[in-house]
């Protein structure tokens, strides 16, 4: 039996990168899924490619009426809904804060924050009246250690990852579930911004991700679709209100061997003997 067999899915941003991959794994596992996402082409082509187990809805999280759709029309077509992957996001206002305009600050919480929010008040509902689920939401390690990313957007993770702590709080009594996957440096479209552009870009642009955490290679979409698919099965019912870090370690801290070159190779310990003066 696969893992997610009957079970049916929303996930958002799920049109490429790791919302792509997710949406891939949950098929192969029994899911059917709602890939929603504002690239409608490459939505559109992804479920044609992959056939009657997904159907496409175009959807701007930031936007009430277009959650709030997208999760009917899995109602409607699959009659219920058991997991919400909050996934959709972008890497927001660029600069330091003095620099930013309102306008832009105001953009990147409503797509990274408030569309989470959206996505958890709309799916909230109908999985209390079915009887429970699982809401996962994409966080970042830019929420969980400074320096990870850009400044509006690691605040904003940062508000995702206690958001999905406190959501878990109330309604944990109805069965549902609510996690935070944070990932680590994944080469995506968003994370090499290259959204819209051809796929290609993305291998170009990520040749140093391999470099950036002590496992020495670059995270894959499909390392963050395996903890979904884990938050979405029944295998983590006892799993609530965690931001679970799958980075390879890069928001650990820094590696002793790479601050001091000299301690990278084995020197034999020298003991003090007072006798021969040290």
């Amino acid at each position: 039996m696969a893992e997610l067999d009957g079970k049916v899915a929303v996930i958002t941003g799920g049109a490429s990168g790791i919302g792509e991959a997710t949406v891939r794994l949950f098929v192969e596992e029994g899911a059917r899924v709602v890939i929603a996402d504002m690239q409608r082409e490459r939505g559109e082509a992804l479920a044609a490619d992959i056939g009657d187990a997904v159907t496409f809805v175009a959807c701007e999280v930031r936007q009430e009426d277009q959650v709030k759709a997208t999760i009917e029309a899995a109602v409607s077509k699959w009659g219920r809904l058991d997991c919400m992957f909050n996934n959709a996001g972008f890497g927001g206002a660029l600069g330091l804060y003095e620099e930013i305009p309102a306008e832009e600050f105001d953009m990147t919480f409503d797509v990274l924050v408030k569309g989470v929010f959206l996505g958890m008040k709309h799916a909230v509902p109908v999985m209390r009246a079915q009887g429970g689920g699982s809401i996962i939401n994409t966080g970042s390690i830019a929420g969980v250690a400074s320096g990870r990313g850009p400044l509006v957007y690691s605040a904003a993770k940062a508000a995702v990852i206690h958001m999905s702590k406190t959501a878990a709080m109330p309604y944990g009594r109805d069965n549902i579930r609510v996690n935070c996957i944070c990932p680590g440096y994944i080469p995506t479209p968003l994370s090499t911004n290259s959204v819209g552009k051809p796929d290609e870009l993305v291998a170009e642009r990520s040749t140093h991700y391999a470099d950036r955490q002590p496992i020495p290679r670059a995270g894959k979409p499909d390392d963050i679709a395996q903890m979904a698919m884990f938050l979405a099965s029944d295998r983590s019912s006892f799993v609530n209100g965690q931001a679970i870090v799958v980075d390879g370690a890069a928001a650990s801290g820094v590696m002793w061997a790479d601050q001091s070159p000299g301690y990278k190779t084995y020197r034999p310990i020298k003991v003090y003997n007072p006798d021969q003066g040290g």
